[in-house]
Parts: C-alpha cells; sequence; structure tokens
C-alpha cells in the first residue's frame, strides 16, 4: 500500500479546479466592453459607437452593465402563482390541500347556472407568499389546472404584506406559468421565460365538452353497448 496516493489524488481535483473555467454567474448584471454592449443591443460595434455614443464611451471604460437572466428550466418553481380566473370554479380545492393553511378563498352565489346547480362567484383569492414553502401541493390538487407555478422569483419586498398575492395581483400579472405538473403545456413547446400564456384554454388539460361533442360521445357509447349486448345474445 502506497501512502500519499489519496491526497495526491485529492490535490489533482483541486488543482484541475483552480484552473479549469468559472462557472460564477454575475447576477443581477454584469459589466460588459464594447464587443459585449453591442452584442447585447443586437447592434453591431460600429453601429453602437455612431448610434449610442454614451454607450459605447460607458462600455470602453468598463462602466457599461447589462440584465443577465440566470439559465432556468422550464419546470422551475418561482416563489410567486399563475391564476387563471376563467379556469376556476371557486372548489377550494387547492385552500384544502395546503399544508400551511396560506390560501384564502370566499366564494358567494353567482347567480350562474342556476338549474345546474347554482355556480359559485369568487369574492377573495389570496396566497401569502411569504409563508409558502413553494411544495405545490395546491398546484396538484386543482381539478381544473386553473393554479400554476409561477417562473419569475424577483419578489423581494420590505414589508410582508407585499408577499401576498391578492385576486387583484393574480389577475393582472403577466401569465408566465412553470410547466411543472403541466404536460400539456411541454408539449406546445412552451417557454415561460419566452412566452406569455394569456389563453387560458391552453393552460388546461381538459376543457367543458360543447353540445355537439356530447352528442356524438352519447350515440358512440349507446352503439357500443348495443354491439356489446348483441354479442352476449349471441354468445347465449
Amino acid at each position: 500500500m502506497v501512502y500519499g496516493v489519496g491526497l495526491a489524488r485529492g490535490m489533482g481535483v483541486t488543482l484541475k479546479t483552480l484552473i479549469g473555467p468559472a462557472f460564477t454567474v454575475q447576477y443581477p448584471d454584469r459589466r460588459v466592453g464594447l464587443i459585449g454592449a453591442a452584442r447585447a443591443y443586437g447592434i453591431s460595434t460600429p453601429g453602437l459607437i455612431f448610434k449610442r455614443p454614451i454607450k459605447a464611451m460607458r462600455a470602453v471604460l468598463g462602466l457599461e452593465r447589462i440584465d443577465v437572466r440566470p439559465a432556468q428550466a422550464a419546470r422551475f418553481r418561482g416563489n410567486e402563482f399563475t391564476w387563471y380566473e376563467d379556469r376556476c370554479t371557486g372548489c377550494a380545492s387547492c385552500a384544502k390541500y395546503c399544508p400551511l393553511g396560506i390560501i384564502k378563498i370566499v366564494t358567494l352565489p353567482g347567480g350562474t347556472n342556476v338549474q345546474e346547480g347554482e355556480s359559485y362567484a369568487l369574492d377573495t383569492f389570496e396566497i401569502d407568499t411569504g409563508r409558502c414553502m413553494f411544495c405545490a401541493l395546491c398546484v396538484e390538487a386543482c381539478p381544473y389546472d386553473a393554479l400554476h407555478m409561477g417562473s419569475n422569483f424577483e419578489r423581494a419586498n420590505y414589508q410582508r404584506m407585499g408577499l401576498v398575492l391578492s385576486k387583484r395581483d393574480l389577475v393582472n400579472q403577466p401569465k408566465h406559468p412553470s410547466t411543472w405538473y403541466r404536460p400539456q403545456m411541454e408539449l406546445l413547446d412552451y417557454s415561460p421565460f419566452a412566452d406569455e400564456l394569456d389563453d387560458f384554454k391552453q393552460a388546461g388539460r381538459h376543457e367543458t365538452p360543447s353540445v355537439e361533442r356530447l352528442t356524438r360521445r352519447w350515440v358512440e357509447d349507446r352503439r357500443t353497448s348495443e354491439v356489446n349486448e348483441a354479442d352476449e345474445a349471441v354468445e347465449d
């Protein structure tokens, strides 16, 4: 047994890491030179000098900074939520499954679909992200794909109440849902960092079937039932 081999291997790994390329990402911005600034603004270097001389001078002096967006997977779960009001029925499944009880839902009689069992109208829908651990159980529990994990994580705030997402916040914020637990979005090649998904129909796995579709399905089921009964009669 040769002593010191393990030490030499360990130091070799350290030396390899020392002289290898760095993986540090400058966030939220980084300094760029003249060429880097031109590339970031999508123009040529001479174009930057003549069209944006101040930025070109700042880049030469090493003072120009550009925003940096870290590379994220489409399934990344940010510290926000995306909610589609048109898909929500107020069933409160998300609030029931939340282990911390941070989702508050208040519903009222909606006055619609009275004959079929009156639909609810949402008066309050709040999520306290200041206490949320982002386990996404609420997203899994939602039977209508109305609630999604968001993709943004830049929501730092000096006031805890500023971390509460109200119904107005959820309705008005841009729709960039994460594809986590939403395979239908991945089939559409959707990227939450490049696209905005405003269409609530594309956000869900299922839609309310039309009358024509229900009729067609009823006819097909009836035909299948009749065929099965005929086969059983022949066998008897």
